[in-house]
C-alpha cells in the first residue's frame, strides 16, 4: 500500500489521521515540523504528502516549494483554516494537488487522499503515453486515427475508472460533449445518470434552479419542488458545458458541491448529499478569465484536476474522411430516399481535406447532411459539397481578389503560420521567430495568443 507523510504540528490532529488513514490500510509517517518532513522524504519512499500550511519554523508553503523542487510528481495536498483560502490557492500555484480546509471530516480526508493516489497512478501512466500509442484506442462515434485524438483517447481510457474532476477544453464543434459521455461510459458509474446542462442555454436568473433545485414557494410560479441536476446525477455523472460563463454567485456554490458534495435546493434549508462526477467544458481561456477576475481562482484549480485539450478538425484532418464517412452512413439511412447514398468521390474528398473548418466537426457534420439531403446521384461529388467561407457569404470577393484560403480569417491564417514556423524549426522557439521575421517578444506575445507554452524548445 502507498505510504503517506503528514506533517502536522497539532499532535492530536497527527495521530488522528494517522490512525484513520492506517485503517484504511496505508502505512504512515510523520513529522511535527517541515525540517523533519524533509528528511523523512529523503530517506523513505512516499507516495503522497499531507501538510499543514501553518507549522512552526518553515512553513508548509516553504516545504511545498522545497519538496516539488526535489521531486515534481510527488503529490501534496494541503491543510488550512477556513479563513485562509487564498493561502491555499498560493499553494495549488506552487504545485499542490488539493487543498483541505479546517474543520474538515475524516471522511472528506480519505476521499481527497484516494483520489490524489489516483490521480498520481494516472500521471504515472501518462509519462509513456507516447510509447503507448502504438496501441489503438477507439470509442463509439468518435473517429480518431490522428496521433492527436489517440492521445485524447488515450487519456480518457486512463482518466475514466478514477472520480477525478476533468476539464475539456476547446473549440467549440469539436466534439466535447462526446468526450465527456465517453469518459462516463468507460467509467464506475456508467450504470448511473450522465446529466448534460448547457450554461449560456439557461437565463441567468434561472441557472441556480436548474442545477440546484428549488423547494415550493422559493419564487412566484413554484407551485412545487423540484431537483436539480446535481440531484438527477446522483451516481452518475454530471457535464456542464461552458463552464466559463457561470455567474460569479453560482460559482461559488459550485466549489462548495466539489469540496464538500453538499449544498441546498433554492428556498430550502435541508441539506443535500450528493455523490457526482463532475465534467466541465469551455472554449473559452481560462487562465485569462482568471486575470480579469470573471472566474474564480479556488474554483478553477478543482476543475483543472485532469485537463483534456480537444484539438480543432483543421490539427487532425487524418480524420476528415472518416468522419465524413460516419456522418455519410448516418444521414444517408436517414434520408428516407429511394436510391440510398453510398460513398464519396475522391473529389469531393478532396475537398472535405481541404476546407479550414473554422465550425470544426460540427461543421463537417452539417456539411455532409445538407449534401445528403441535396445530392442527386448515389455518391457524394464535389459539385454537392457546399462549404460555407467567407466568400460564399458575402459573395463580394473572387478567386482572384481572394488572399486567405476559403473558410480562414487573417487571425487564424497567422495562427497555422506561426505552428508550421515552429514545425519548420523543430520546436525551436528563437528559429522561429527568425523565420516569420519577427523579435522574439513579438513571437512570445503571439504564442499567449493560441495557448502555446514559451517555456520549452528554446
Amino acid at each position: 500500500m502507498p505510504t503517506i507523510l503528514i506533517i502536522e504540528d497539532e499532535a492530536k490532529m497527527r495521530r488522528l489521521l494517522e490512525l484513520n488513514l492506517g485503517d484504511d490500510g496505508f502505512k504512515t509517517l510523520s513529522a511535527g515540523d517541515a525540517e523533519t518532513g524533509l528528511k523523512l522524504l529523503a530517506s523513505e519512499p512516499v507516495h503522497l504528502v499531507l501538510t499543514d500550511l501553518k507549522l512552526p519554523g518553515m512553513n508548509g508553503l516553504e516545504f511545498l516549494q522545497t519538496a516539488k523542487r526535489q521531486n515534481a510528481a510527488l503529490p501534496i495536498v494541503v491543510m488550512t483554516a477556513f479563513g485562509s483560502v487564498e493561502t491555499a490557492v498560493e499553494a495549488m500555484k506552487a504545485g499542490a494537488s488539493d487543498y483541505v480546509l479546517k474543520p474538515f471530516s475524516l471522511a472528506e480526508m480519505r476521499m481527497v487522499v484516494h483520489k490524489e493516489l489516483d490521480n498520481s497512478r494516472l500521471r504515472e501512466e501518462n509519462r509513456s503515453l507516447r510509447e503507448a500509442l502504438g496501441q489503438k484506442y477507439s470509442h463509439p462515434n468518435i473517429v480518431a486515427i490522428s496521433p492527436k485524438m489517440q492521445e485524447v483517447l488515450a487519456t480518457v481510457e486512463r482518466v475514466a475508472p478514477t472520480s477525478s474532476t476533468v476539464l475539456l477544453g476547446g473549440e467549440s464543434g469539436v466534439g466535447k460533449d462526446l468526450i465527456a459521455r465517453a469518459i462516463h461510459e468507460k467509467s464506475r458509474r456508467a450504470s448511473g445518470p450522465f446529466v448534460k446542462i448547457n450554461s449560456t442555454a439557461i437565463p441567468e436568473n434561472l441557472l441556480e434552479s436548474e442545477l440546484f433545485g428549488y423547494e415550493k414557494g422559493a419564487f412566484t410560479g413554484a407551485a412545487n419542488s423540484k431537483p436539480g441536476k446535481f440531484e438527477l446525477a446522483d451516481k452518475g455523472t454530471l457535464f456542464l458545458d461552458e463552464i466559463g460563463d457561470v455567474p460569479a454567485a453560482i460559482q461559488v456554490k459550485l466549489l462548495r458541491v466539489l469540496q464538500e458534495r453538499e449544498f441546498e435546493r433554492l428556498g430550502g434549508t435541508r441539506t443535500i448529499k450528493v455523490d457526482v462526477r463532475l465534467i466541465a467544458a469551455t472554449n473559452r481561456d481560462l487562465r485569462a478569465a482568471l486575470e480579469d477576475g470573471t472566474f474564480r481562482e479556488d474554483l478553477y484549480y478543482r476543475l483543472n484536476v485532469v485537463p483534456i485539450d480537444i484539438p480543432p478538425l483543421r490539427e487532425h484532418k487524418e480524420d476528415i474522411p472518416g468522419l465524413a464517412n460516419l456522418f455519410l452512413a448516418r444521414f444517408a439511412k436517414d434520408s428516407g430516399r429511394e436510391e440510398k447514398i453510398v460513398g464519396i468521390s475522391p473529389a469531393a474528398m478532396q475537398l472535405l481535406a481541404g476546407h479550414y473548418w473554422p465550425g470544426n466537426v460540427r461543421e463537417l457534420q452539417n456539411v455532409i447532411e445538407r449534401a445528403c439531403a441535396l445530392a442527386p446521384g448515389t455518391q457524394l461529388e464535389a459539385g454537392d459539397i457546399q462549404l460555407d467561407s467567407p466568400r460564399n457569404r458575402s459573395g463580394a470577393a473572387s478567386d482572384r481578389d481572394r488572399f486567405l484560403p476559403d473558410g480562414m480569417t487573417l487571425d487564424q491564417w497567422e495562427d497555422e503560420m506561426i505552428r508550421e514556423a515552429l514545425k519548420r524549426a523543430g520546436g525551436n522557439k528563437s528559429q522561429a521567430a527568425r523565420l516569420l521575421g519577427l523579435s522574439r517578444n513579438a513571437l512570445r506575445y503571439r504564442l499567449s495568443k493560441i495557448g502555446i507554452d514559451d517555456n520549452e524548445g528554446e
